[in-house]
C-alpha cells in the first residue's frame, strides 16, 4: 500500500479539503450484507481518503455505503445491457454479476472486485481488463497503462460529498 504520494487538494466548488471518510463499521456492514471480504488497500483508501476523485478527475472509489446502495441497480443494468463479450475469457457475464462495483472513472469505466482481484469494464470497449490484486495496483493500471486514457502521473485527490453521487 503506497498511497503516501497522493495529495489532498481543495474541492473545486467548496475550496475545502474536508474528507468524507468511511468508518470500520461501514466496511464490516458492507462485507456482511454483500457476503464479501474487501481487500486491505480498499479499506485503507476509504478510511484515509474516503469519497473523492483521484488523478485530475479520473478515478472515483466508492465508500461502502455507496456500494451497498447502488449494487442492485448496477447489477440490473449489467444484466440488461451486457456487451463485454470480447472479454468473456477474462470474466463471464455471470462472474461480473457476482462481482461488486467499487468505483468508476470519469469516462464511465467501472471498477469491479471479484475473487480477490480488480477488473475494469470499459464503457467504450467490449474487452474486460484484469487490473490488479490490490486497489493500488488497479489505480496505477488505470492511470499509467495508457489503455483507457492517456497515461498520467498526477495523484491529486479532490474530496467530495458522497451524497453527490448519482446512479
Amino acid at each position: 500500500m503506497n498511497f503516501d504520494q497522493y495529495k489532498v487538494i481543495p474541492n473545486y466548488q467548496t475550496h475545502k479539503t474536508d474528507l468524507f471518510l468511511a468508518e470500520e463499521e461501514d466496511i464490516l456492514a458492507c462485507e456482511k450484507i454483500l457476503n464479501i471480504i474487501l481487500e486491505d488497500d480498499y479499506k485503507e483508501y476509504v478510511l484515509n481518503f474516503g469519497s473523492g476523485i483521484l488523478g485530475g478527475t479520473y478515478v472515483r472509489i466508492y465508500l461502502p455505503e455507496t456500494i451497498i446502495l447502488t449494487v442492485a441497480a448496477w447489477k440490473n443494468r449489467i444484466a440488461e445491457y451486457w456487451f463485454w463479450d470480447e472479454g468473456k475469457e477474462v470474466l463471464t457475464k455471470e462472474e461480473v454479476l457476482d462481482s461488486v462495483r467499487v468505483g468508476d472513472t470519469f469516462d464511465g469505466d467501472e471498477i469491479i472486485y471479484f475473487k480477490k482481484e480488480y477488473y475494469i469494464l470499459p464503457r467504450h470497449s467490449e474487452m474486460i481488463y484484469k487490473a490488479g490484486k490490490t486497489l493500488e495496483e488497479t489505480i496505477t493500471w488505470l492511470c499509467s497503462s495508457g489503455i483507457l486514457t492517456e497515461a498520467f502521473s498526477e495523484r491529486d485527490f479532490e474530496p467530495f460529498d458522497p451524497m453527490d453521487i448519482k446512479e
